[in-house]
């Protein structure tokens, strides 16, 4: 079994549930077990458009192998209605895989660890908030200025 860490965001529609949802996907996929959620964030878009977006991290224990995982993380995102008209869209539900295990993964459909994650503050905190020891101090200060707020 391998600890995947997922990040989940949205910003349209009601975001709040669409991660709950989400959330519940998470724990009923196959071969795998929800560990831990991080409370929910609320964070301005980086590298985005589109109203605030809602956002937490996710550990998972999984025997899914990391494409496999991918693939059932795109269905979830497909179920909510996620569209892709451009990239960093406006999105119903967003799923990433950030870490599987300590692999380093480099394909043409996933990155492991998440390319950008470290200039990420809807990333970094949540992520700090339930695996702190994959979270440099001076990873999140380099973030300190973008805005977001722990929601619960």
């Amino acid at each position: 079994m391998t600890i995947a860490f997922i990040g989940l965001g949205a910003n349209l529609g009601d975001a709040p549930a669409a991660l709950r949802t989400a959330l519940q996907a998470l724990a009923a996929l196959p071969e795998t077990q929800l560990l831990r959620t991080s409370p929910l964030y609320r964070s301005a878009p980086v590298d985005a458009t589109g109203p605030d977006f809602y956002n937490a991290v996710a550990a998972l224990q999984t025997r899914l192998a990391p494409l496999a995982l991918l693939r059932a993380l795109q269905a979830i995102e497909q179920a909510a209605g996620r569209e892709r008209p451009y990239r960093n869209a406006p999105r119903t539900l967003d799923l990433d895989v950030l870490l599987y295990g300590d692999e380093r993964i480099a394909t043409p459909e996933l990155t492991v660890p998440h390319p950008r994650m470290g200039e990420r503050a809807f990333v970094l905190r949540p992520l700090a908030d339930i695996a702190p020891e994959r979270v440099s101090a001076a990873q999140l200060a380099a973030v300190a200025g973008q805005r977001i707020e722990v929601l619960n």
